[in-house]
C-alpha cells in the first residue's frame, strides 16, 4: 500500500478555486482522490475542476456560500448523493473584511469574520463527522494561520478566528477520535494568494517579512497542497489534534 495514496476517497475543499485551497484540492486529486471544488461562484469552480481534470484527476463543482448554513447542508447532501460518502473535509475558505486596529473594529466586521472563519466549520464538521464516526474512518482539516499563534495590530480580529480555528481542532479531535476520526489544522505562513495580495504586493512588507524568515521567501500556495494530502492519507494516521506549521520558519526566528 502507498501510504501517500487516497484512491477511494472522496474530499470536500472550501475555499477551494484558487490560492491555497485549489492547491490543496488539486495535490488531493493527484493521490487519486475524488475532489469536491466548492467556492460561491460557479464558473470559479467549473474553471479550477477544468484544469484539474485536464489531466485525468477526478474533480467535481459543487458551489456553496461558507456563511450560509443551508448551502453548507446542501453541500454535503449534495457530494453523498453522488458519491455515497466523505472521507476528507478541508475548511479552507475564510474571509478577512477588515485591516487595522481592534480600538476601530467594526461590529457587523468582527461577526463575519468569526462566522466564515470559525462558525461556518463549525457547522460543515459536524455535518460530515456522524457518518465519518459510523464508518469509523475520516479526516477534517482546516487551514488556520501562524496569526493564530501571536498577536497583531493590524489582523487581530483574524488572528482571533485562526486562534480559535486550533482550539475547534482539538476538541473535535478529542471528541471523536474513538472512532477513528482524526482532525487537525495547517498554519500558512504569508503565502503568495490573492487573499494574502494586499501584504506580499506591498514591497517594504515582502521585504521586511522576508528579511525575518529563515528561508528567505514567502510560501508558494503548493507549499501546503502537500501537506493536506499527507494528513489525509495513510501516512498521517496517528496525528490528531494538531496544528502543523508551514511558515518558512518565521515563528522560530523571533
Amino acid at each position: 500500500m502507498q501510504i501517500f495514496d487516497l484512491s477511494g476517497k472522496v474530499a470536500i475543499v472550501t475555499g477551494s478555486s484558487r490560492g491555497i485551497g485549489y492547491s490543496i484540492a488539486e495535490n488531493l486529486a493527484r493521490a487519486n482522490a475524488k475532489v469536491i471544488i466548492s467556492s460561491r461562484k460557479a464558473d470559479a469552480c467549473d474553471a479550477a475542476v477544468k484544469k484539474i481534470t485536464s489531466f485525468g484527476a477526478n474533480a467535481y463543482a459543487i458551489p456553496a456560500n461558507i456563511g450560509k448554513r443551508q448551502e453548507l447542508e446542501d453541500l454535503v447532501i449534495e457530494t453523498k448523493s453522488q458519491f455515497k460518502k466523505i472521507d476528507i473535509l478541508v475548511c479552507n475558505a475564510a474571509s478577512n473584511p477588515y485591516y487595522g486596529p481592534m480600538s476601530e473594529l467594526p461590529d457587523e466586521a468582527f461577526n463575519k469574520i468569526l462566522q466564515n472563519n470559525v462558525v461556518s466549520n463549525h457547522w460543515l464538521a459536524n455535518l460530515v463527522l456522524p457518518e465519518m464516526a459510523e464508518r469509523r474512518d475520516g479526516t477534517i482539516i482546516v487551514v488556520s494561520s501562524i496569526g493564530g499563534l501571536k498577536g497583531s495590530d493590524k489582523l487581530g480580529a483574524y488572528a482571533i478566528s485562526k486562534a480559535a480555528d486550533m482550539q475547534l481542532a482539538r476538541n473535535l479531535a478529542i471528541e471523536w477520535g474513538s472512532k477513528n476520526v482524526r482532525v487537525n489544522c495547517i498554519a500558512p505562513g504569508l503565502v503568495k494568494t490573492d487573499f494574502a495580495k494586499a501584504l506580499w504586493e506591498n514591497k517594504e512588507i515582502r521585504e521586511h517579512y522576508e528579511s525575518l524568515t529563515p528561508l528567505k521567501r514567502l510560501g508558494d500556495p503548493d507549499d501546503i497542497g502537500g501537506i493536506a494530502v499527507f494528513l489525509a492519507s495513510r501516512a498521517g494516521h496517528f496525528i490528531t489534534g494538531q496544528t502543523i506549521v508551514a511558515d518558512g520558519g518565521v515563528t522560530i526566528a523571533g
